[in-house]
């Protein structure tokens, strides 16, 4: 959280991180964890509306060639947040991140979802 919301200037001009009573403040006593996933469907809804060409759309919809390593497989951002999708019970979620108004509406499902 401390590297989502950026340190603080004090007022002598040094910089310092946020204590956690601010960061309480700043998420509004939400659970964190649910902060985080609910932020990252918002990003997700943001990144899917951007052109094929930007950067970070070609990142997250790459797929690597070639074989991965021996032993567990890695989880891809994208695997983590379709499953988040699914614990909120959306379905169609790429058809829908296109509405923005609809997405809205499932991002704030997603922040009061006990799920998550």
């Amino acid at each position: 959280m401390r590297k989502i919301f950026d340190p603080v200037q004090n007022e002598d001009g040094s910089w310092g991180i946020r204590t956690n009573y601010e960061l309480n403040e700043l998420i509004e006593n939400a659970d964190i964890v649910r902060f985080i996933k609910s932020s990252r469907i918002a990003w997700l809804g943001h990144v899917m509306l951007m052109n094929d060409k930007r950067t970070p759309k070609r990142i997250l919809e790459w797929k690597p060639i070639g074989t991965r390593i021996r032993g567990r497989p890695r989880k891809r951002r994208i695997a983590d947040i379709e499953e988040d999708m699914q614990i909120i019970g959306i379905k169609l979620w790429r058809k829908q991140c296109e509405e923005r108004t609809e997405w809205k509406r499932i991002t704030e499902k997603a922040k009061t979802h006990s799920g998550l």
